[in-house]
């Protein structure tokens, strides 16, 4: 994803005044009448400034029509099919009401949906009731688009027994699976085949329990609403999204690393909300009244009723916790003991440092530098803010000043992230050219280019990617590539996003400094960039020198999966002049296809991945003996593919010397996550194979040299 954070001043005040002239009514602030002017006024966004905006018309009615009721009812077992039925006279009025009529469409559905939800809501508890019987063979399918809406009560009923009891089997497999596995333990006490079946039917009635609470706790009607205009969103493309306020805050603290909050992590155990961790120095733990352990029960916000989070997930809690910095937070806790207490604490700065850039050295016979970058993220509110490619440019030279010979990135399941970012982190490897060119629905390209003669590294390098390194991961694999800079390693291609989106208001700003609004923002796609040689990565992603075989390859879970996907296309070709480097890198890349090729690791792998991909295809038995044997080959299937992944010699990495008090001298929580991340790094398969590209490369480089 990309992201530019300022926005043309024009579009800004024109979409944030169409709010300032109406006061909001109702539950959190959104009565019909605000629904009504969110949807106009999305409409009027999406044609007037979308890249490649799909006519909103009945043909768009009907698809926004199916897609809102499959995000409700993805399952098809809340609704009937006369429900549907009945709902069809909106099916060609959707894109009236976008157009200013009335709104009623999703009136109607909330007061279906809220009499359906009530009637399932006891429907698995009856269900659950009695044993299953699993000598029976019979079937269930869990693709939803080959499912379809039950006729009648009995017919959902049959499709709720049937998902209860695959929700059952699974868990009384596990069951089983376990009795056999301890059987000869010393005092262990084996339950029969009728209490285990007991016990995974309780399972699953728990879980529903809490998929209910939730439910009926968070999807409220103005839930629904928010569904629907992501309906209409994602229609015209998979990145194009709706942000209530809540979801914009989470997304900008993502984003940029920091957020406003207590310093305290939560986990979900038993049904309950507990404090998992303390974060040292942060407002929870400076208090001395939180404890690891605690329940949460509910959070209030100054003086305002506090919220039960019965019903409530991690996340959703979460994001009711962090707030505005010098805010006040309330939390009423189960402490240990079973007494209740409300623990008053003021929100701060907490910074997620753990998910900016870190690095490590591999010291071999060769000593080679390793940079991780989880995104392209940057903190624009903040002048000192983190910046990813400031922090790139860090890692270098604390790599340069311990004498590393070559340099690899990896941004493997890097999803992207600040368009700026990327361009002034390809200038720390390239002297000057272009790196991206970016095109709006209106005229000819725009071209970013570097100008840093004295670039920072000029080295060996490689990069790391798979198929869920996307967007400005992309655009910097592809500059790399493009400029014959480096040499680009991971599976058959990227991500395959080519795509520009930017964040639009809706709504009276909240505040002066964060640029969040009353409504929230619309994610729009209006620009796609492509490659300095011309091509779109948009579908075709970044096809690597070097393809490493890796579990995720025949997964359907690329751009070029999702139908609303926009379409490939190319432009002219950029001026550029291509890297003068000493290195025949296509030799270099030559020899380690050959040892992929030769690699058994590698080659099973991509046997295993293909294998394991054609199961998720598969209707799933409900018969104990045959369900067993299935899951069976597919758990040694995937322990198999565990072992294949890593390496029985480790490599000698080893942290920074600069980062020896950051890790062991400050958080000794934070100090262990760091040391199992280096011990993940020694016994990766594919850093491995990165390695010896570098090392090819620096080997290479030295025979130039003598010469």
């Amino acid at each position: 994803m990309l992201n530019r954070k300022v926005l043309p001043l024009v579009l800004v005040m024109i979409f944030a005044g169409v709010f300032w002239a109406f006061q909001s009514q109702g539950e959190n602030g959104k009565s019909l009448t605000t629904q009504q002017k969110i949807l106009t006024t999305l409409g009027s966004i999406i044609e007037q400034n979308h890249y490649s905006p799909k006519p909103i018309n009945d043909a768009f009615s009907k698809e926004v029509f199916k897609r809102f009721l499959q995000s409700l009812d993805p399952d098809k077992n809340i609704l009937l099919q006369s429900d549907i039925q009945a709902l069809r006279k909106y099916e060609t009025t959707i894109d009236d009401e976008i157009h200013g009529a009335t709104l009623q469409f999703v009136p109607a559905v909330n007061d279906v949906y809220n009499k359906r939800l009530l009637e399932v809501s006891t429907l698995y508890k009856d269900i659950l009731k009695q044993p299953f019987d699993y000598s029976k063979d019979e079937e269930i399918v869990l693709d939803n688009e080959k499912t379809v809406y039950g006729k009648n009560e009995a017919e959902r009923r049959e499709k709720w027994r049937k998902k209860l009891k695959f929700m059952a089997l699974e868990r009384y497999t596990d069951l089983l699976d376990q009795r056999e596995k301890n059987k000869s333990t010393k005092d262990y006490v084996a339950k029969s085949d009728a209490d285990l079946e007991k016990e995974a039917r309780d399972k699953v009635s728990k879980i529903m329990d809490k998929t209910f609470d939730r439910l009926k706790a968070k999807f409220t009607d103005e839930e629904r609403f928010n569904v629907y205009i992501n309906a209409i969103t994602s229609f015209q493309d998979p990145h194009s999204d709706y942000f209530p306020p809540v979801e914009k805050r989470s997304f900008d603290e993502q984003m940029s690393g920091r957020f406003f909050g207590i310093g305290a992590s939560l986990r979900e155990e038993d049904g309950n909300i507990k404090i998992a961790t303390l974060l040292t120095g942060s407002p929870a733990w400076k208090s001395g009244e939180l404890t690891v352990g605690d329940v949460v029960l509910k959070v209030g916000q100054g003086s305002e009723e506090a919220v039960d989070l019965t019903g409530f997930a991690v996340e959703d809690a979460v994001k009711i916790i962090r707030g505005t910095k010098g805010t006040e937070v309330r939390l009423t806790l189960r402490k240990q003991d079973g007494s209740i207490k409300v623990v008053s604490l003021i929100r701060d700065e907490i910074v997620q440092d753990e998910v900016y850039v870190r690095s490590a050295i591999l010291n071999g016979k060769q000593k080679i530098g390793y940079i991780y970058l989880p995104d392209f993220y940057a903190d624009y509110e903040k002048p000192n803010g983190a910046r990813s490619a400031s922090d790139v440019a860090r890692e270098i030279i604390k790599l340069k000043s311990e004498n590393v010979e070559g340099i690899i990135i990896d941004l493997r399941f890097n999803g992207g992230g600040y368009l700026n970012e990327v361009i002034q982190m390809v200038g720390l490897f390239i002297p000057e050219g272009p790196v991206v060119q970016v095109k709006d629905r209106e005229g000819k390209p725009t071209i970013y280019t570097v100008n840093e003669k004295n670039v920072l590294y000029t080295g060996p390098l490689t990069v790391l990617v798979n198929e869920q390194s996307a967007s400005a991961s992309e655009i910097f694999a592809a500059a790399i590539q493009d400029y014959g800079r480096g040499i680009v390693l991971g599976s058959s291609s990227t991500y395959g996003k080519g795509t520009v989106q930017r964040a639009i208001p809706f709504g009276k700003p909240l505040d002066f400094f964060s640029g969040r609004t009353e409504f929230g923002a619309v994610k729009l796609t209006l620009q796609k960039y492509y490659r300095i040689d011309g091509g779109s990565t948009q579908l075709k992603g970044v096809i690597p020198d070097v393809v490493l075989p890796d579990e995720y390859e025949y997964l359907k879970i690329r751009e070029k999966d999702n139908k609303n996907a926009m379409p490939w296309d190319q432009i002219s070709k950029a001026s550029f002049r291509k890297w003068n480097g000493t290195v025949n890198l296509s030799e270099v890349a030559q020899a380690s296809q050959q040892r992929v090729k030769s690699n058994t690791n590698f080659q099973l792998l991509d046997k295993n991945a293909k294998w394991l991909a054609e199961q998720n295809n598969k209707i799933y038995s409900l018969n104990l003996e045959k369900y067993r044997a299935e899951q069976q080959a597919i758990r040694s299937t995937v322990k198999q593919n565990e072992k294949l992944t890593k390496l029985e010699n480790e490599l000698p990495f080893e942290g920074l010397k600069a980062d020896n008090s950051k890790y062991n001298n400050v958080d000794k929580e934070k100090g262990e996550r760091y040391k199992t991340w280096l011990k993940n790094l020694r016994t990766d398969i594919y850093i491995n194979e990165a390695t010896a590209v570098v090392s090819d490369m620096i080997n290479a480089k030295k025979s130039v040299a003598k010469n």
